[in-house]
């Protein structure tokens, strides 16, 4: 008899321990299944797509997690009161990392995707949520963090800082590269909202005939010829500055020393970066040899003074040779690699 209620308070046990058991199985997933439906109702609601984290919504999502979660998040950690600070382009990494978010959601919003409600972008405010930067040792901007499923606080993936000149396209990389999942095309917002091309036709369509008009007596200013000759000035130092490329990776003309802030940095030392002063500075010395061979075929062959044209000829190619030894010095400076004149053997 004694043998008989052993036997039945150990499978009464065993019974109610094993419905423990999967009831917290189950209302793990269910807790799990509502975090991703929170996170999903909070990123309908943000125009970027982007959701603004802190202290206590971060704990929610994160911190008070049984790791592996079902999603990842992508954090930008921001700053309003450095966005004055134009070394650190704060507002425009932030919009860039909202075009990514906005992509991202673009591209997986079918539910039948095997990215979809698979990464969050989020940001964090440094003055709403001091103590989540202090948790993610976050000490200088501009940071994005990558924390995976099974990730805590410390071992996140941190972007490289060298990888924020390509913006939105570099983020989605680092994305993509760390979860293996796919966030896609980027797309950007057009320039001119649907409002704005519609004014602008109707202003081309207005002025159409004047200009029509204006052409046809050749009284424009496209007519005058110092006009393209500044315009070919132009374009010769567009191309050979690097402006393009200052423009589309948004480059900043000099940087704040980090030893010393009261210094400022105008040429910076490696050959993946190129600062807006240096582009400049390459430019005006290419435009100088520019203007000066143009100046010597077109303009000085017409003077038919022998000593004016060699003295003026010694001082075109002292000055065009200075330039030239100048850019090879600075590229030698920024890459490394040696540049020199080819002499021949029997010189030596």
């Amino acid at each position: 008899m004694a043998s008989s209620r052993t036997l039945t308070q150990l499978v009464l046990f065993i019974a109610i321990f094993s419905s423990s058991l999967v009831f917290n199985v189950f209302s793990d997933s269910d807790s799990d299944a509502d975090r991703v439906a929170e996170l999903l109702h909070l990123q309908s609601r943000s125009k970027s797509g982007v959701i603004r984290l802190n202290d206590l919504s971060l704990s929610r999502f994160l911190t008070s997690v049984k790791t592996p979660r079902p999603y990842s998040l992508a954090i930008f950690f921001d700053a309003v009161q450095l966005h004055d600070k134009q070394e650190l382009h704060l507002q425009d990494l932030r919009k860039e990392f909202a075009v990514v978010a906005d992509s991202f959601i673009t591209n997986n919003q079918d539910p039948s995707s095997p990215s979809h409600a698979k990464i969050f972008f989020c940001d964090i405010e440094f003055k709403e949520s001091q103590t989540s930067f202090s948790l993610f040792g976050v000490n200088a901007l501009p940071h994005i963090r990558l924390v995976g499923p099974s990730h805590g606080l410390k071992d996140s993936d941190q972007m490289d800082q060298g990888d924020f000149s390509r913006l939105a396209e570099s983020m989605a990389e680092f994305v993509e590269s760390k979860t293996k999942l796919s966030v896609g095309p980027i797309h950007r917002p057009p320039p001119l909202s649907k409002k704005q091309l519609g004014f602008v036709t109707v202003a081309l369509l207005v002025w159409m005939p004047f200009l029509v008009k204006k052409v046809l007596s050749g009284k424009t200013i496209l007519h005058h010829p110092h006009l393209w000759l500044v315009g070919a000035v132009f374009v010769y130092f567009f191309s050979v500055s690097g402006a393009m490329h200052n423009i589309i990776r948004k480059m900043p003309m000099f940087l704040a020393d980090r030893g010393d802030p009261s210094k400022l940095i105008f040429f910076y030392q490696g050959s993946g970066m190129q600062l807006g002063a240096e582009g400049f500075a390459i430019g005006f010395l290419y435009t100088i040899v520019g203007l000066l061979l143009a100046f010597v075929t077109r303009v000085l062959v017409t003077i038919r003074n022998v000593t004016v044209q060699r003295l003026v000829m010694i001082f075109a190619l002292f000055v065009s040779f200075w330039a030239v030894k100048k850019v090879i010095y600075l590229d030698n400076w920024k890459t490394g690699y040696g540049i020199h004149a080819f002499w021949p053997s029997s010189w030596n």
